[in-house]
Protein backbone atom coordinates (compact mmCIF):
# COMPACT_ATOMS: atom_id res chain seq x y z
CA UNK A 1 0.00 0.00 0.00
CA UNK A 2 1.35 3.51 -1.00
CA UNK A 3 1.64 5.42 2.37
CA UNK A 4 1.27 9.12 3.03
CA UNK A 5 1.74 11.65 0.47
CA UNK A 6 1.28 14.62 1.88
CA UNK A 7 3.06 16.25 4.92
CA UNK A 8 1.44 15.34 8.51
CA UNK A 9 1.25 18.70 10.06
CA UNK A 10 -0.96 19.98 13.20
CA UNK A 11 -2.37 22.46 11.16
CA UNK A 12 -3.72 19.70 8.20
CA UNK A 13 -4.44 16.81 10.80
CA UNK A 14 -6.69 19.20 12.65
CA UNK A 15 -9.27 20.05 10.05
CA UNK A 16 -12.47 17.78 9.99
CA UNK A 17 -14.34 17.04 7.22
CA UNK A 18 -18.48 18.35 7.72
CA UNK A 19 -20.76 19.30 5.23
CA UNK A 20 -19.68 22.13 3.59
CA UNK A 21 -16.30 21.31 3.57
CA UNK A 22 -17.28 17.90 1.42
CA UNK A 23 -19.71 20.23 -0.37
CA UNK A 24 -16.30 22.41 -1.77
CA UNK A 25 -14.71 19.10 -2.52
CA UNK A 26 -17.36 17.51 -4.18
CA UNK A 27 -17.29 20.87 -6.31
CA UNK A 28 -14.50 18.85 -8.56
CA UNK A 29 -16.39 16.01 -9.42
CA UNK A 30 -16.81 15.93 -13.20
CA UNK A 31 -12.83 17.81 -13.41
CA UNK A 32 -11.09 16.51 -16.03
CA UNK A 33 -7.54 17.01 -17.55
CA UNK A 34 -5.69 15.59 -20.79
CA UNK A 35 -2.27 14.27 -20.89
CA UNK A 36 -0.47 13.70 -24.30
CA UNK A 37 2.68 11.48 -24.56
CA UNK A 38 5.00 8.89 -26.38
CA UNK A 39 5.26 5.43 -25.23
CA UNK A 40 9.03 5.89 -25.68
CA UNK A 41 11.30 2.49 -25.52
CA UNK A 42 13.81 3.60 -22.56
CA UNK A 43 11.38 3.39 -19.57
CA UNK A 44 10.73 -0.40 -20.89
CA UNK A 45 14.12 -1.36 -21.10
CA UNK A 46 14.67 0.51 -17.77
CA UNK A 47 11.65 -1.08 -16.24
CA UNK A 48 12.77 -4.64 -17.71
CA UNK A 49 15.84 -4.48 -15.39
CA UNK A 50 14.76 -3.14 -12.48
CA UNK A 51 11.95 -6.37 -12.77
CA UNK A 52 15.57 -8.47 -13.30
CA UNK A 53 13.66 -9.81 -16.62
CA UNK A 54 15.56 -10.78 -19.57
CA UNK A 55 13.62 -9.43 -22.23
CA UNK A 56 14.41 -8.39 -26.01
CA UNK A 57 15.42 -4.74 -26.79
CA UNK A 58 12.32 -3.18 -27.26
CA UNK A 59 11.86 -1.70 -30.63
CA UNK A 60 9.08 0.19 -32.47
CA UNK A 61 5.54 -1.88 -32.17
CA UNK A 62 6.74 -3.92 -28.75
CA UNK A 63 3.65 -3.85 -27.03
CA UNK A 64 3.47 -2.48 -23.71
CA UNK A 65 3.03 -5.20 -20.31
CA UNK A 66 0.09 -4.50 -18.64
CA UNK A 67 0.08 -1.53 -16.08
CA UNK A 68 3.60 -0.22 -17.59
CA UNK A 69 1.81 2.51 -19.22
CA UNK A 70 2.30 3.41 -15.29
CA UNK A 71 5.77 4.86 -16.44
CA UNK A 72 4.06 7.61 -18.99
CA UNK A 73 1.63 10.49 -18.08
CA UNK A 74 3.57 11.27 -15.10
CA UNK A 75 3.54 14.62 -12.89
CA UNK A 76 6.28 17.22 -13.85
CA UNK A 77 5.62 20.00 -10.94
CA UNK A 78 8.12 22.02 -10.69
CA UNK A 79 10.70 22.42 -7.69
CA UNK A 80 9.21 25.30 -6.05
CA UNK A 81 5.76 23.19 -6.26
CA UNK A 82 6.45 20.49 -3.65
CA UNK A 83 6.45 20.07 -0.18
CA UNK A 84 7.91 18.51 2.72
CA UNK A 85 7.07 14.87 2.04
CA UNK A 86 8.31 15.05 -1.86
CA UNK A 87 5.06 15.23 -3.00
CA UNK A 88 3.34 17.95 -4.70
CA UNK A 89 1.61 20.86 -2.70
CA UNK A 90 -2.24 20.31 -2.44
CA UNK A 91 -4.22 21.86 -5.46
CA UNK A 92 -4.29 21.34 -8.89
CA UNK A 93 -6.75 18.51 -10.58
CA UNK A 94 -6.76 16.61 -7.60
CA UNK A 95 -9.32 18.70 -4.96
CA UNK A 96 -7.29 20.17 -1.51
CA UNK A 97 -8.67 17.27 0.85
CA UNK A 98 -7.30 18.56 4.04
CA UNK A 99 -6.47 14.94 5.38
CA UNK A 100 -2.10 14.40 5.44
CA UNK A 101 -2.56 10.76 4.09
CA UNK A 102 -3.02 9.80 1.29
CA UNK A 103 -2.61 6.37 -0.32
CA UNK A 104 -3.14 4.61 -3.80
CA UNK A 105 -5.14 1.97 -2.17
CA UNK A 106 -6.58 0.14 -5.69
CA UNK A 107 -7.70 0.27 -9.20
CA UNK A 108 -10.01 -2.12 -11.68
CA UNK A 109 -8.29 -1.82 -15.42
CA UNK A 110 -9.66 -3.70 -18.80
CA UNK A 111 -7.43 -3.40 -21.88
CA UNK A 112 -9.43 -3.26 -25.61
CA UNK A 113 -9.03 -6.47 -27.70
CA UNK A 114 -6.32 -5.62 -30.40
CA UNK A 115 -5.56 -2.54 -29.61
CA UNK A 116 -2.42 -2.60 -26.92
CA UNK A 117 -0.50 0.23 -26.00
CA UNK A 118 3.10 0.07 -28.57
CA UNK A 119 6.38 1.29 -28.25
CA UNK A 120 6.04 4.61 -30.71
CA UNK A 121 3.26 5.04 -30.27
CA UNK A 122 1.61 8.99 -29.47
CA UNK A 123 -0.60 8.57 -26.64
CA UNK A 124 -3.35 10.36 -24.54
CA UNK A 125 -4.83 10.06 -21.31
CA UNK A 126 -8.00 11.45 -20.21
CA UNK A 127 -8.70 11.70 -16.35
CA UNK A 128 -11.70 12.43 -15.06
CA UNK A 129 -12.54 12.77 -10.98
CA UNK A 130 -15.85 10.32 -10.87
CA UNK A 131 -16.84 11.10 -6.84
CA UNK A 132 -15.79 12.38 -3.60
CA UNK A 133 -17.31 10.88 -0.47
CA UNK A 134 -16.59 11.01 2.86
CA UNK A 135 -17.00 8.26 6.16
CA UNK A 136 -16.21 8.37 9.83
CA UNK A 137 -14.96 4.88 10.18
CA UNK A 138 -13.55 3.18 13.29
CA UNK A 139 -9.79 4.48 12.20
CA UNK A 140 -11.00 7.97 11.87
CA UNK A 141 -12.44 10.28 8.98
CA UNK A 142 -11.52 8.64 4.88
CA UNK A 143 -12.24 10.61 2.17
CA UNK A 144 -12.23 8.59 -1.37
CA UNK A 145 -11.57 10.36 -4.42
CA UNK A 146 -12.33 7.73 -7.34
CA UNK A 147 -10.47 9.32 -10.99
CA UNK A 148 -11.15 7.28 -14.26
CA UNK A 149 -8.66 7.42 -16.82
CA UNK A 150 -8.74 6.64 -20.84
CA UNK A 151 -5.89 5.95 -22.37
CA UNK A 152 -6.27 6.26 -26.41
CA UNK A 153 -3.73 5.62 -29.26
CA UNK A 154 -4.19 6.61 -32.84
CA UNK A 155 -5.93 3.38 -33.38
CA UNK A 156 -8.45 4.78 -30.54
CA UNK A 157 -8.86 3.48 -27.38
CA UNK A 158 -6.87 1.06 -25.65
CA UNK A 159 -7.21 1.29 -22.08
CA UNK A 160 -9.78 2.45 -19.26
CA UNK A 161 -8.32 2.72 -15.41
CA UNK A 162 -10.39 3.55 -12.26
CA UNK A 163 -8.41 4.63 -9.79
CA UNK A 164 -9.07 4.91 -5.58
CA UNK A 165 -7.45 6.98 -3.66
CA UNK A 166 -8.03 7.11 -0.17
CA UNK A 167 -6.92 9.89 1.79
CA UNK A 168 -6.97 9.60 5.92
CA UNK A 169 -6.45 11.44 9.19
CA UNK A 170 -2.44 11.62 10.81
CA UNK A 171 -1.66 8.52 12.97
CA UNK A 172 -2.01 9.32 16.52
CA UNK A 173 1.01 8.09 18.65
CA UNK A 174 -0.14 4.45 19.85
CA UNK A 175 -2.84 4.34 17.78
CA UNK A 176 -3.04 0.55 16.92
CA UNK A 177 -3.40 -0.28 13.05
CA UNK A 178 -6.51 -2.56 11.44
CA UNK A 179 -6.15 -5.87 12.39
CA UNK A 180 -4.12 -7.98 9.93
CA UNK A 181 -5.68 -10.94 7.52
CA UNK A 182 -3.06 -13.78 7.31
CA UNK A 183 -2.27 -14.60 3.24
CA UNK A 184 -3.77 -17.63 1.56
CA UNK A 185 -1.45 -20.90 1.73
CA UNK A 186 -2.40 -21.99 -1.16
CA UNK A 187 -0.62 -21.01 -3.99
CA UNK A 188 0.56 -22.60 -6.96
CA UNK A 189 3.24 -20.44 -7.94
CA UNK A 190 5.55 -17.81 -6.32
CA UNK A 191 8.18 -15.49 -5.91
CA UNK A 192 9.94 -13.58 -3.61
CA UNK A 193 10.95 -10.50 -4.04
CA UNK A 194 13.95 -8.49 -1.72
CA UNK A 195 12.83 -4.59 -1.88
CA UNK A 196 16.25 -2.94 -1.25
CA UNK A 197 16.92 0.42 -1.48
CA UNK A 198 18.05 0.26 -5.30
CA UNK A 199 14.62 -1.28 -6.55
CA UNK A 200 12.61 0.85 -4.61
CA UNK A 201 14.87 3.84 -5.73
CA UNK A 202 15.10 3.07 -9.15
CA UNK A 203 11.17 2.58 -9.44
CA UNK A 204 10.61 5.83 -8.11
CA UNK A 205 13.34 7.13 -10.58
CA UNK A 206 11.38 5.08 -13.04
CA UNK A 207 7.54 6.50 -12.37
CA UNK A 208 8.63 10.42 -11.29
CA UNK A 209 8.06 9.87 -7.71
CA UNK A 210 9.49 11.90 -4.71
CA UNK A 211 7.74 10.84 -2.15
CA UNK A 212 10.60 10.65 0.64
CA UNK A 213 9.08 7.40 2.22
CA UNK A 214 9.93 5.19 -0.74
CA UNK A 215 13.95 6.25 -0.33
CA UNK A 216 14.84 8.38 2.51
CA UNK A 217 15.22 6.24 5.67
CA UNK A 218 15.55 8.95 8.00
CA UNK A 219 12.69 10.49 6.80
CA UNK A 220 10.44 7.62 7.18
CA UNK A 221 11.40 6.70 10.08
CA UNK A 222 12.18 9.75 12.09
CA UNK A 223 8.61 12.04 10.81
CA UNK A 224 6.01 9.50 9.48
CA UNK A 225 6.95 7.09 12.31
CA UNK A 226 7.49 3.74 9.54
CA UNK A 227 9.77 1.20 10.55
CA UNK A 228 11.34 1.05 6.80
CA UNK A 229 11.43 2.22 3.53
CA UNK A 230 7.31 1.62 2.04
CA UNK A 231 7.46 -0.50 -1.02
CA UNK A 232 5.50 1.00 -3.65
CA UNK A 233 1.71 0.03 -3.87
CA UNK A 234 1.96 0.23 -7.90
CA UNK A 235 5.14 -1.96 -7.84
CA UNK A 236 3.91 -4.50 -5.90
CA UNK A 237 0.69 -4.76 -8.52
CA UNK A 238 3.17 -4.63 -11.34
CA UNK A 239 5.12 -7.58 -9.14
CA UNK A 240 2.23 -9.41 -9.62
CA UNK A 241 1.10 -8.99 -13.01
CA UNK A 242 5.07 -9.50 -13.83
CA UNK A 243 4.37 -13.04 -11.85
CA UNK A 244 1.60 -14.08 -14.09
CA UNK A 245 3.78 -13.01 -16.82
CA UNK A 246 6.68 -15.31 -15.67
CA UNK A 247 3.50 -18.03 -14.98
CA UNK A 248 2.40 -17.71 -18.79
CA UNK A 249 4.37 -16.47 -20.96
CA UNK A 250 2.93 -14.63 -23.88
CA UNK A 251 -0.49 -14.26 -22.51
CA UNK A 252 -2.35 -10.71 -22.35
CA UNK A 253 -4.66 -9.47 -20.13
CA UNK A 254 -8.39 -8.04 -20.54
CA UNK A 255 -8.60 -7.20 -16.49
CA UNK A 256 -7.26 -6.19 -13.79
CA UNK A 257 -8.49 -5.27 -10.58
CA UNK A 258 -6.39 -5.01 -7.01
CA UNK A 259 -6.84 -3.64 -3.52
CA UNK A 260 -3.49 -2.91 -1.41
CA UNK A 261 -4.44 -4.04 2.10
CA UNK A 262 -1.36 -3.66 4.28
CA UNK A 263 1.62 -1.66 3.59
CA UNK A 264 4.93 -3.71 3.03
CA UNK A 265 8.72 -2.40 4.20
CA UNK A 266 11.71 -3.00 2.93
CA UNK A 267 13.04 -4.56 6.03
CA UNK A 268 12.44 -8.04 5.07
CA UNK A 269 12.27 -9.79 2.00
CA UNK A 270 8.37 -10.04 0.57
CA UNK A 271 6.70 -12.47 -1.81
CA UNK A 272 3.82 -12.63 -4.30
CA UNK A 273 1.52 -15.86 -4.99
CA UNK A 274 -0.84 -16.49 -7.57
CA UNK A 275 -2.86 -19.85 -8.62
CA UNK A 276 -5.47 -20.01 -11.52
CA UNK A 277 -9.46 -20.35 -11.53
CA UNK A 278 -11.00 -23.44 -12.60
CA UNK A 279 -11.24 -22.09 -15.98
CA UNK A 280 -7.17 -21.39 -16.86
CA UNK A 281 -8.70 -17.88 -17.46
CA UNK A 282 -9.37 -16.28 -14.55
CA UNK A 283 -5.90 -16.01 -11.90
CA UNK A 284 -5.85 -14.91 -8.40
CA UNK A 285 -3.03 -13.01 -7.18
CA UNK A 286 -1.89 -11.67 -3.82
CA UNK A 287 0.79 -10.22 -2.07
CA UNK A 288 2.43 -11.68 1.45
CA UNK A 289 4.96 -10.01 3.71
CA UNK A 290 7.40 -11.53 5.73
CA UNK A 291 5.20 -12.20 8.83
CA UNK A 292 2.69 -13.84 6.49
CA UNK A 293 -0.21 -10.98 6.35
CA UNK A 294 -1.66 -10.33 3.03
CA UNK A 295 -0.87 -7.03 1.42
CA UNK A 296 -2.23 -6.72 -1.42
CA UNK A 297 -4.96 -8.61 -3.17
CA UNK A 298 -5.79 -8.97 -6.58
CA UNK A 299 -7.28 -10.74 -9.94
CA UNK A 300 -7.06 -11.13 -13.13
CA UNK A 301 -8.48 -12.33 -16.50
CA UNK A 302 -6.31 -13.27 -19.39
CA UNK A 303 -7.81 -12.44 -22.96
Amino acid sequence: MNAPTTPTTPDTAAHAIDGDALARLQAWQGRSETLADEITAAPVRALSATLDRDDPLPAAGTRLPELWHWLYFLPHHRQSEIGEDGHAKRGGFLPPVPLPRRMWAGGRLAWEAGNPLRVGDRAERRSTIASVSHKAGRTGELVFVLVRHEVHNARGLALTEEHDIVYRAAAQPGEPGPAPTPAPRDAAFSREIVPDDVLLFRYSALTFNGHRIHYDRRYVTEVEGYPGLIVHGPLIATLLVDLLRRQAPGAQLARFEFRAVRPTFDIAPFRVHGKPGADGRQFALWGQDADGWLTMQASATLA
